[in-house]
């Protein structure tokens, strides 16, 4: 599997520096001899393809590194600048407190909401950190579960900020499903009044 990202904190005197793959992931170390085309020194911030091995120490190499198509990166730098997670999570929000100020949510539900996606987001740091650092890392089940009882808002707005766990399509299937889900119970507990009406005694 190839994947394409931007290299940082190249040392072209040293030869190495790391890439960051589009769309959020575990960042790779790059030396130069990786690159299949010696036709010129490499240059912070270009992008380029690559694909993944790990070292015996389980750390990630870049190999079979080459310069991206001019277009394609071009294309995927549109796209990556055009994710609106931030915005969907500040929206989902909103609704949420426009949805309580006209009565149709108690009160608890976005403080829930907000508490749950505040977690999220810490999680996804401390995963992003660990992930960085070879160390132990938060199961996926984890994350999901987060998203899936009210912290997606605070996942979309982690998944943009720390560029984690956007590339991978396999987790991005199975976050959506949990979004869908949560959206789905939240929309049977509205339109369910007498359920709706109990959920604030449970808090009491």
């Amino acid at each position: 599997m190839r994947y394409q990202g931007r290299l940082s904190d190249w040392n072209d005197h040293k030869g190495f520096g790391f890439v960051t793959p589009h769309g959020g992931g575990d960042r790779a170390f790059v030396h130069i001899s990786a690159f299949t085309q010696q036709t010129r020194r490499p240059r912070d911030g270009e992008i380029i393809t690559y694909a993944i091995e790990r070292d015996a120490h389980k750390r990630l190499n870049a190999t079979q590194v080459r310069w991206a198509d001019r277009t394609t990166a071009a294309r995927t730098e549109q796209r990556r600048s055009g994710l609106p997670r931030k915005t969907l999570a500040a929206v989902s929000m909103l609704a949420l407190a426009a949805a309580t100020l006209m009565h149709v949510l108690p009160v608890i539900v976005p403080l829930l909401y907000a508490a749950a996606s505040l977690v999220t987001l810490l999680i996804y740091a401390m995963d992003k950190s660990a992930a960085q650092r070879n160390q132990w890392r938060t199961p996926e089940s984890s994350l999901h579960l987060l998203a899936l009882i009210g912290g997606w808002p605070g996942a979309l707005l982690a998944q943009e900020i720390h560029r984690h766990k956007c590339s991978k399509a396999a987790f991005q299937l199975t976050f959506w499903l949990t979004v869908a889900l949560n959206v789905s119970a939240l929309v049977l507990a509205v339109t369910e009044t007498d359920l709706m009406a109990a959920l604030p005694a449970l808090f009491d």
